[in-house]
């Protein structure tokens, strides 16, 4: 018979520290992409004349949650 327990536990360590480091990731690309968002936001507010829907931190956001699963899956 096979002791399945073992396995458990390296299995639940080894998300943890995943998340972490998706944590991490995604830090370091949301700060960077603050001033690019920003700068991106400010240029479109200027050209059409009003204010968009999207801020340039939520820019900045949709940005880090679409590049931080991209290199985690490469």
């Amino acid at each position: 018979m096979t002791d399945m327990t073992s396995n458990v536990s390296l299995e639940a360590r080894g998300k943890k520290s995943i998340k972490a480091e998706f944590t991490v990731y995604f830090a370091i690309i949301f700060v960077v992409a603050i001033p690019l968002a920003t700068l991106s936001w400010l240029l479109t507010t200027i050209k059409s004349g009003r204010l968009t829907g999207k801020g340039p931190l939520a820019r900045a956001w949709s940005q880090a949650r679409i590049i931080t699963p991209m290199i985690f899956n490469a």
